[in-house]
């Protein structure tokens, strides 16, 4: 069981007055793993993501700046990608706790946080 939450990060290099990079900016793909469904952490989508989009870009790009140690100007999610038995364990944890998601349902509770943002795939590092 493996899921990777994907997002498209743009940042900086600081140079000093004795340096200058071209280009002074870069594009990237982050993955972050997804903490296992139930275990600590795993409201990352949750308590992050409405609607397949960042909630709160200030907090995300403060979250990539400290992972990843670089100046982060901005932070776009893409998907969650994961195997079938990762979206299976998060569809039955979402299930077992409903009324944390204020939703009818697990597809509304799934929808609401990740829109239709979720890749089914063998290898969520790829």
């Amino acid at each position: 069981m493996d899921g990777a939450y994907v997002f498209r990060v743009r940042f900086h290099v600081e140079t000093s007055d004795a340096v200058t990079v071209a280009p002074g900016s870069f594009e990237t793909t982050l993955r972050y793993r997804a903490p296992d469904p139930g275990a600590d952490g795993w409201l990352f989508f949750r308590d992050n993501l409405w609607r397949g989009e960042v909630n709160d870009r200030e907090h995300a790009r403060r979250f990539v700046e400290d992972e990843l140690g670089v100046p982060v100007d901005d932070v776009d999610f893409r998907s969650l990608r994961a195997d079938r038995e990762y979206v299976d364990a998060l569809r039955e944890a979402v299930a077992d706790d409903l009324s944390a998601f204020n939703a009818a349902s697990v597809d509304a509770a799934v929808s609401k946080y990740l829109g239709s943002s979720i890749d089914v795939v063998d290898d969520p590092w790829s």
